[in-house]
């Protein structure tokens, strides 16, 4: 069943004109977007499409609704996917493209997910623990809050939140729901409020990293990425490219070391005169350090501040 979504799908494409310019684009190519989100990003590349293609994945209903719409002026030459980006080699190989010449991961939270009360990704709103990404899964914040093991909440919160209150926030979460289920979001606030020192809740809202944590394993974020894009890079044609965008440190910490190994996976002892391990690169770091927003788009949107572009290319077959 579609889900309803009554707020517009707003979503600010972040870098895109870094993001264009870095994927040099082929008219006649064929591109990705993994994360097509409203199809800001995939507007532009099929904007510059001859002969080419594009096909969009997303998990989130109210996404896929939207990028359709947005992309109707290109619908001879794009394909929309209801998918999580993990499964992008067997959903394209089930249409017949084994190769391609480009990929973006744009992995930050959309501004409508954000701003849809109902969705439960925001601490500023009164709403059920949700945060699903895509709402057809079962597990959902709350079922993270309610049910995982006190020991299992800290792990979550230190390690995906890199929240320094970890422990006692867990502490206090188990002791709450011991009374009753947590059930919505401004609940879990006091909670968390409660259990960071009055001095230490000057530095953001309380509850962001607890919540950036939360919405982690329930969609399993880590995870994915790090599953995922050994097969973009194989996917790749010679000179293809994957740009990644991320929007915290654990994720940005996965792409760049994902692409070094891919782009010296030589595991040999230093002092050997010869690779005798066999593993050869498959491309080239583009971006040695990472591309990040300029004044004008801080300006425009104050979401773009924490966001990283990293871009890999794939090495051109020798004779």
């Amino acid at each position: 069943m579609e889900e309803k979504y009554e707020v517009p799908f707003k979503h600010y494409s972040v870098l895109l004109e870094e993001v264009i310019k870095l994927l040099h684009i082929k008219p006649e190519g064929i591109y990705v977007d993994g994360t097509l989100g409203g199809g800001g990003h995939a507007f532009e590349v099929c904007r510059r499409l001859e002969g080419g293609r594009f096909y969009g994945i997303d998990q989130d209903e109210a996404a896929i609704c939207a990028a359709q719409e947005r992309l109707v002026p290109f619908s001879g030459k794009v394909t929309v996917l209801r998918d999580n980006f993990c499964n992008m080699r067997a959903r394209l190989m089930s249409e017949g493209v084994r190769s391609v010449d480009g990929i973006l991961l744009d992995l930050g939270v959309s501004s409508y997910q954000f701003d849809n009360w109902e969705r439960g990704f925001s601490y500023r709103f009164d709403a059920p623990l949700d945060m699903r990404m895509d709402r057809r899964q079962t597990l959902t914040a709350g079922d993270i809050v309610n049910k995982y093991s006190e020991n299992e909440l800290y792990r979550i919160i230190r390690d995906y939140g890199e929240e320094r209150f970890a422990k006692n926030i867990a502490k206090y979460i188990a002791e709450a729901r011991r009374k009753k289920p947590v059930e919505t979001t401004f609940e879990l606030n006091e909670i968390i409020k409660a259990a960071i020192p009055a001095k230490m809740r000057k530095d953001g809202h309380p509850s962001k990293r607890t919540y950036q944590a939360i919405r982690i394993e329930c969609n399993r974020e880590l995870e994915v990425l790090k599953n995922s894009l050994d097969d973009m890079i194989d996917m790749l044609k010679p000179e293809g490219r994957l740009c990644v965008i991320t929007f915290h440190s654990l994720e940005d910490r996965i792409v760049k070391t994902i692409f070094r190994k891919n782009e010296a996976p030589c595991i040999c002892p230093p002092d050997f005169p010869v690779c005798v391990c066999g593993k050869v690169s498959k491309g080239t770091v583009v971006t040695r350090k990472p591309v990040v927003a300029g004044e004008r788009e801080l300006a425009e949107n104050a979401r773009s501040r924490s966001a990283k572009l990293r871009v890999f290319e794939r090495e051109i077959e020798s004779d």
